[in-house]
């Protein structure tokens, strides 16, 4: 898989995503880049632990009616 089809951003080439870094890099700095991939990434973490959570309690549902 292509990386911008992995980030959902379509047809974009590479030109586009380096203007669309550095307007990133232009608003936030590059000392707060940190802090918010750090942010991103537990948000992303506790996301997959909810769905892994709501999972199991589906399955063992299911599993209890049988």
């Amino acid at each position: 898989m292509k990386i911008a089809t992995l980030l959902f951003l379509g047809n974009l080439g590479g030109t586009e995503i380096f203007v669309i870094v550095f307007v990133i890099l232009l608003f936030f700095g590059a000392k707060k880049l940190p802090e918010l991939a750090r942010g991103l990434g537990k948000g992303i973490r506790e996301f997959k632990d909810a769905t892994k959570e709501v999972k199991e309690n589906i399955e063992k549902a299911a599993k209890s009616e049988d």
